[in-house]
C-alpha cells in the first residue's frame, strides 16, 4: 500500500530560529512554528487552540530562514513527519515528532519579519532548483526590517548566478 507523509503549516515563529553547523559544516536552523484553530466549543462558545510545532531545516535555505525571520514571522513551511527517537541518562525512551522542513516561503505577515520581495515559487528553494524570482506590483505595507540587499540579489546571484553551485 502506498503511503505519503507531506505537511504544510502556515503560522508564526514561537522564537527566534536557532541556528548552527553540524559537525560536517552543513548548516541547521530549528524553529517552532504555532498555528491557530478556531471552532466552536459544545457549549455554543467561540474557542480557539494553538498547536507548537518544532521544524529543522538543512543547507542552505537553514541560512536563508536564520537571516530574515525572527520571533513573530509568517511563514509556510511545507515538509514531513518525523519521528525523533532517544534514549536517557537515565535509561528511559523518549520520542517526538517534528516537521523536516523541506521548503519554506515568505508570507509577509506577523511580527516583523522579512516582506517577501518577488515571488521565489514555493520559498525559492525546491527539492528541483533555484526558481528565478518574478516581479509583483508594491505591496503597501513596509517591512519593519528591510533586507539589506534587493530581492534579485538576495542570494548573492545576480546576473552570474550559476544554478549547478547550489548544494541541493
Amino acid at each position: 500500500m502506498a503511503s505519503f507523509n507531506k505537511v504544510i503549516l502556515l503560522g508564526n515563529l514561537t522564537r527566534d530560529p536557532q541556528f548552527s553547523y553540524l559537525p560536517s559544516g552543513t548548516p541547521l536552523v530549528e524553529f517552532a512554528v504555532a498555528t491557530n484553530r478556531k471552532f466552536v466549543g459544545q457549549d455554543g462558545q467561540q474557542r480557539e487552540e494553538v498547536c507548537f510545532t518544532d521544524c529543522r531545516m538543512f543547507g542552505k535555505r537553514a541560512e536563508v530562514i536564520n537571516k530574515y525571520f525572527k520571533k513573530g514571522s509568517s511563514i509556510l513551511v511545507e515538509g514531513r513527519l518525523i519521528l525523533d527517537s532517544w534514549t536517557t541518562q537515565d535509561g528511559s525512551k523518549r520520542s517526538r515528532l517534528r516537521v523536516q522542513a523541506e521548503n519554506f516561503e515568505f508570507t509577509g505577515g506577523g511580527g516583523g519579519g522579512a516582506q517577501r520581495q518577488g515571488d521565489y515559487q514555493h520559498g525559492g528553494y525546491q527539492q528541483g532548483g533555484y526558481q528565478q524570482p518574478q516581479q509583483q506590483p508594491p505591496q503597501n505595507n513596509q517591512p519593519q526590517q528591510p533586507p539589506q540587499q534587493s530581492s534579485q540579489d538576495a542570494f548573492g546571484g545576480g546576473d552570474d548566478f550559476n544554478p549547478d553551485d547550489i548544494p541541493f
